[in-house]
């Protein structure tokens, strides 16, 4: 059997080390908000022949002077190639802005056949408020998820289930977000989506775990120690999380490489992360919450005897 408990150090410290990095990628590449979240404009265009999207960006960068990210996309039902310009800023494009970056497009590239299909403009109010709403989705999500574990879980202290959880959770978070910053991957639509699947993907291992804390403390002796118990649970539970975000991982990877072929943008930094989640997920799951949990009843239990000892 595994002692998770005898090595929690260890996996604090691995947990640590990963949020240090992505601590440090975040001042190194800075975190970037897309037109979604940040406000912006957004254009799209049809070509034929080839276009690389880093000349491309370059082009767009003169044409305009702001920071912009290029997208190739194929659209194998219409037999069509598209090249996606976002320009995130906190002012939209104007119309001579627009035209300028269209005409920049078409001189650099002459054999193309560029056309303008598609022109989207976000103002930044409304980014704001998007993104607001994403944050204000995931802070919800944790705390009907703490109530839910701190009510189904109350026979092995519900609140000190639900904490614990919650903690690996957050862990969970930043490593994705983490994910976003390293691959220079901006924040948008994705990343609330990427957060909130990777949320319910760990809670559910997690609960399968408590599950199995609480139908051991009835089968096992009460006496029985939170690292015997807890350790015991885990190993039982173990293959079952392995397999469970095996097959996930599997299935996601396919979908990355399909994006990663056919370059498709949007699928290809939904993917990615939830990959990394998907890892992150098991990994909380079997070394954080549960040694946390064991931590937190020892610690009550050395409470409650000192109490005893002083009465």
């Amino acid at each position: 059997m595994i002692r998770f408990y005898n090595y929690r150090h260890i996996f604090f410290a691995i947990s640590l080390s990963l949020i240090l990095f992505g601590i440090v990628a975040a001042f190194i590449n800075g975190i970037q908000l897309d037109i979604q979240f940040k406000g912006g404009t957004i254009l799209k265009y049809t070509y034929s022949d080839t276009i690389y999207v880093e000349r491309a960006e370059a082009v767009v960068e003169d044409a305009v002077g702001r920071t912009t990210n290029c997208q190739l996309q194929s659209n194998l039902a219409r037999d069509e190639k598209m090249l996606i310009v976002s320009l995130a800023s906190n002012e939209a494009l104007t119309s001579q802005e627009q035209e300028a970056v269209t005409a920049a497009l078409i001189k650099a590239y002459p054999d193309a056949k560029l056309a303008l299909s598609e022109s989207l403009t976000v103002e930044p109010f409304i980014g704001k408020r998007f993104f607001t709403n994403g944050m204000i989705a995931i802070g919800l999500s944790f705390l009907l998820i703490l109530g839910y574990v701190g009510w189904r879980f109350r026979n092995i202290g519900g609140v000190s289930a639900g904490t614990m959880a919650i903690i690996a959770l957050f862990h969970d978070v930043f490593i994705v977000t983490a994910v976003f910053v390293i691959f220079k991957i901006p924040l948008n639509d994705s990343f609330i989506a990427a957060i909130l699947t990777i949320i319910g993907f760990s809670i559910n291992d997690t609960i399968v775990i408590y599950d199995r804390i609480r139908e051991n403390r009835r089968l096992m002796n009460y006496k029985t120690s939170p690292e015997e118990l807890v350790d015991t649970s885990i190993n039982q539970s173990m293959m079952r999380s392995i397999n469970t975000n095996l097959a996930v991982f599997v299935s996601i990877a396919v979908i990355y490489c399909f994006a990663l072929v056919y370059d498709i943008g949007s699928i290809r930094d939904f993917a990615l992360p939830m990959m990394f989640g998907t890892v992150s997920g098991c990994y909380s799951t079997i070394c954080i919450a549960g040694p946390l949990w064991t931590m937190w009843q020892n610690h009550m239990r050395e409470g409650a005897g000192a109490r005893k000892s002083a009465s």
